[in-house]
C-alpha cells in the first residue's frame, strides 16, 4: 500500500493527513472550514485515495493559515506515499465541466514544483470562504507533493462550480498521474532514474 501520514504542527496550526493513494475513495475529513471539507471529501472521492483530515486552527482570526497548511500536509503525504516514484504513469490530465464551468488540469509528477493558476473566481466569497484560498491550498500542495500542477478555467461564472470542478479535475489528474504503469513495472518514468 502506498500510504503518507503527515502530521505538522505550528503555532497556527494542528494537522494530521493520512492519504492512501490505492484506496477506494473513503474520506474522514475535519479540519474546521467547511467548505474545504466539502472540497476534499470531493478530492478523495473522485481521485479514489482514501483520505482522513483533521485539523486545529486559529479558524477564530482567519481561515488562512488552515487552508494553506492542510495543502501543504497534503501535498508532503502525496509525496510521501510516492517514495521513489518507481511504476507511475507521471502524468495526468482532465478536462472536467461542472455545469457551466470547464476546467482543464495537467500535472506532472516531476520532483519540481511549479503552480500554473489560471482562475478567475468571480466572487470574493463562498459561504464563508474565502475564495483567493483555493491558490493558497494548491500552492502549498504543489511545494510540497513536489509536482508540476497548471489549472486552466476554460469557462464559468459560478465560483462555487469552478473551485468544485477544480478540486475534481486535480484528483483525477492525480489519479491517472500515480496509477501504476504495468508497462513500466520497477522503471522510475525519467531519462535520468530518479524524480
Amino acid at each position: 500500500m502506498r500510504e503518507g501520514i503527515i502530521e505538522r504542527k505550528t503555532g497556527e496550526t494542528d494537522v494530521r493527513v493520512e492519504l492512501n493513494l490505492d484506496g477506494s475513495g473513503r474520506y474522514d475529513i475535519d479540519t474546521g472550514v467547511g467548505f474545504l471539507d466539502h472540497m476534499l471529501e470531493l478530492f478523495a472521492r473522485h481521485g479514489r485515495f482514501d483520505l482522513k483530515v483533521r485539523c486545529q486552527g486559529d479558524t477564530r482570526v482567519d481561515d488562512h493559515h488552515s487552508v494553506e497548511d492542510i495543502g501543504i500536509a497534503l501535498g508532503a503525504a502525496f509525496d510521501r506515499a510516492l517514495g521513489n516514484k518507481e511504476g507511475i504513469r507521471r502524468y495526468g490530465q482532465r478536462l472536467l465541466p461542472m455545469d457551466e464551468s470547464l476546467i482543464l488540469t495537467a500535472v506532472d509528477l516531476s520532483g519540481r514544483s511549479f503552480l500554473g493558476y489560471e482562475l478567475q473566481i468571480p466572487t470574493e466569497k463562498v459561504g464563508t470562504f474565502d475564495t483567493e484560498l483555493t491558490e493558497e491550498f494548491f500552492q502549498g500542495f504543489v511545494r510540497n507533493a513536489r509536482c508540476t500542477l497548471h489549472i486552466r478555467q476554460m469557462a464559468g461564472r459560478n465560483s462555487h462550480h469552478i473551485i468544485e470542478g477544480t478540486f475534481k479535475s486535480v484528483a483525477r489528474a492525480l489519479r491517472e498521474a500515480v496509477e501504476i504503469d504495468p508497462a513500466a513495472a520497477g522503471e522510475i518514468p525519467s531519462t535520468k532514474g530518479m524524480l
